[in-house]
């Protein structure tokens, strides 16, 4: 009796435990804005499920220039993003340039796979605000995705009014990415800009763990059948 008590309460205290590191980490859950992510909340982070795992999306980064031009961070609403096998984030806001005005909008993040899994794809899409009658603006969403583990560059991405797909984008597959965005957005004559920006990953298992999960189906099998032909003997 006093062993089990022991256990219950180690089994509480680690569980304890870890609701604390959460809390101490600052995880935030979607819908949210960007301001609980950047500034004096940049160690906050959130988290999206995808079919088969969960996404941690961290270390979150927002500039503009001219500094101060809007969105401010509190007026990007983030909510989760999901297509097929793709989870991410959707970043809404109003990313505008007046007529004859030039906004840079600089918009980073990382994500992080679970253990056994490795993000190997990127999915980029966009609604692009462009009023009536508007002509020479520029609305561009270019995107570099890096190994954070090593810096190396895995992908590029990007997106216009005349090329916005959404289709996926494979790369070698690695467990930690920086994603670094780079809006432009000049107003032409009559003002342009990109209202929504979907972002979504996907992962696989990583060889080690398949070729583990083969091993204990193969060892299950095994001890199935041999539990077979003792129970017929």
């Amino acid at each position: 009796m006093k062993n089990r008590f022991l256990f219950f309460a180690l089994a509480a205290a680690l569980v304890l435990g870890f609701v604390a590191q959460d809390a101490r980490a600052g995880l935030v859950p979607l819908p949210s804005t960007l301001d609980q992510f950047v500034g004096a909340n940049s160690a906050n982070f959130t988290t999206v499920a995808a079919p088969n795992e969960v996404e941690t999306f961290s270390n979150f980064t927002y500039t503009t220039d001219p500094v101060g031009s809007p969105p401010s961070a509190a007026n990007v609403s983030m909510t989760e993003f999901h297509a097929g096998i793709e989870a991410g984030i959707t970043f809404s806001g109003g990313f505008f340039a007046l007529p004859g005005q030039l906004v840079d909008y600089h918009l980073g993040f990382d994500v992080t796979a679970p253990a056994g899994f490795l993000i190997n794809d990127a999915v980029l899409s966009g609604v692009f605000n462009i009023p009536a009658g508007s002509t020479g603006f520029i609305v561009n969403v270019g995107e570099t995705i890096t190994d954070a583990n090593s810096g190396l560059v895995l992908a590029q991405l990007s997106i216009d009014p005349d090329n916005n797909t959404g289709a996926p984008v494979f790369f070698t597959g690695t467990n930690h990415i920086r994603v670094q965005k780079d809006i432009l957005v000049f107003g032409g004559t009559g003002g342009a800009g990109i209202s929504v920006i979907n972002q979504g990953f996907s992962s696989t298992p990583e060889p080690a763990s398949l070729a583990l999960l083969g091993i204990g189906m193969t060892g299950f099998l095994a001890f199935r059948r041999f539990f077979k032909k003792t129970s017929v003997a």
